[in-house]
């Protein structure tokens, strides 16, 4: 009687372990599998055709208003991503972002100190102010800042400055993301803490601070500019929050048409052999054929040239057909027009603003000075103004704290903010307009010059140096008449 050793039978006990293993293995993916597929998503009824979620009928309302489409921060939350993701894969949402930005900040806004008595501040006060909101704009590239700020205003509904203050009372500004605002679970039941802001529990307009990672940051280390709600709000709505649907349909449309075209067009000629057999019609693609390459299957490609003016001759029975003949790209074109039409009424621009197509447009009657979209960029221009003066105040009193201005600074000047011109400009008329406002004491050179996009004092600076060369030269020339 042969008796096995002991790790002959401990192998064989591992083999049939595995084969055991391997056998539930794949009885569980079967049931995985079958699972799967027969899965159906219980939130799938709630969801559009283009993959928007309904809003909740009954969900938590805590600081929700009317007009507004979310009530907590997690539906705050999906409408932001949502918004991004066209901002950044969105050709038409791109394009309408980037034309907001050239024509509401374009070149960049000038901001400029004035006295608000001239006959109580001395000018030293004015350039010493002058100073420190030079060095703070220079610190922190203001103008590529505030693209950026409009950027994100525009993107997320809102935007978040986080003022940091040197030791020498420069300022200096970081961009706070707004998925990091929100409120710490231990006081998720607190009205005056929702969405991660802290208000006055009687006012929700009087902001005491912010919830940043968890942490608490006083309202006066923050500046919080959001668009598109009440001023009851708590936090901001994307801009194009409303159109997203339009902006997801011009996009799928925009892609069909292409593939579209683009299968109709590859397709050079179908011919159609009336009677022929199988076989027949494979005896004909031989005959006619100028290449053959192989296939990975094993199986021949068969080509054929033919080059510009080619006349085919075609046999008894044979038809051609030409399927690019029958493309036509200018019904769904219309359709296009449509959509891309009412994303360009929601941002209050001419369609060619949004499209980059000037061919149903003219520029010159669209931004004259009465025009829709001219207004709407002066709104926005003097909303960026205003919050630029309060940010500024901040600034100019962190000097004031550190001891680089007198304690009265803020009482005895003010700044002007100049934005960029956005009508269509007659450089003559605007020109003397301006000369007769300052004639008439309405207007100082200073002004004139910003408005032209100006440094008054490098001007003057350029004309005293322009007049001594001048005079010296006159002089050197006197000398040598008299020599």
């Amino acid at each position: 009687m042969n008796t096995a050793s002991p790790e002959t039978l401990a192998s064989a006990a591992d083999q049939a372990g595995d084969r055991d293993a391997s056998r539930l293995e794949r009885h569980f993916l079967e049931i995985f599998e079958d699972v799967w597929d027969n899965f159906v998503d219980p939130a799938e009824p709630f969801y559009d055709a283009d993959g928007t979620r309904w809003s909740a009928i009954g969900s938590d309302l805590t600081g929700a208003t009317a007009g507004v489409p979310f009530s907590n921060e997690r539906q705050l939350a999906e409408i932001r991503e949502q918004c991004r993701a066209l901002a950044a894969s969105n050709e038409f949402a791109i394009n309408g972002h980037e034309n907001r930005i050239s024509y509401v900040v374009g070149s960049g806004h000038a901001y400029r100190v004035i006295a608000r008595d001239p006959t109580e501040t001395d000018e030293s006060l004015v350039r010493a102010v002058q100073a420190v909101l030079d060095e703070f704009i220079r610190a922190n590239q203001w103008h590529k800042r505030q693209q950026e700020i409009l950027r994100r205003r525009d993107r997320d509904g809102e935007v978040f400055l986080r003022l940091f203050v040197e030791p020498n009372g420069l300022t200096r500004l970081r961009f706070v993301e707004p998925s990091q605002v929100a409120t710490p679970p231990r006081l998720a039941g607190d009205p005056s803490a929702s969405f991660g802001i802290q208000t006055d529990p009687e006012d929700v307009e009087t902001v005491r601070g912010y919830y940043i990672d968890g942490v608490f940051v006083e309202a006066a280390r923050i500046q919080h500019r959001k668009a598109n709600v009440d001023a009851n709000v708590k936090r901001g709505l994307p801009l194009f929050y409303p159109v997203q649907k339009n902006l997801r349909r011009a996009e799928k449309l925009l892609r069909n048409m292409s593939v579209v075209a683009g299968i109709q067009s590859a397709i050079a000629i179908i011919r159609k052999h009336s009677s022929g057999t199988r076989s027949t019609v494979q005896q004909f693609v031989q005959s006619q054929a100028e290449a053959s390459v192989g296939g990975p299957s094993g199986r021949a490609s068969l080509f054929q040239r033919y080059a510009p003016g080619t006349i085919l001759d075609a046999s008894a029975g044979t038809e051609y057909q030409f399927p690019a003949a029958s493309i036509d790209a200018a019904r769904y074109v219309v359709v296009l027009q449509a959509e891309l039409r009412a994303i360009a009424a929601r941002l209050v621009m001419p369609e060619f603003m949004l499209t980059s197509d000037a061919s149903n447009a003219n520029y010159a009657s669209t931004m004259v000075a009465e025009g829709p979209a001219v207004r709407m960029f002066q709104r926005l221009q003097h909303e960026m103004i205003e919050d630029d003066l309060e940010l500024f105040q901040r600034v100019i009193a962190a000097a004031i704290d550190a001891g680089r201005l007198p304690r009265d600074a803020l009482r005895r000047v003010d700044i002007e903010g100049i934005p960029p011109s956005l009508a269509v400009r007659d450089r003559l008329r605007e020109a003397q307009a301006d000369q007769i406002l300052v004639r008439l004491g309405a207007m100082s050179p200073q002004t004139l010059a910003l408005r032209h996009g100006l440094d008054a004092d490098k001007e003057q600076r350029l004309l005293r140096a322009t007049a001594t060369t001048e005079l010296n030269s006159a002089t050197c020339q006197e000398a040598a008449t008299a020599t």
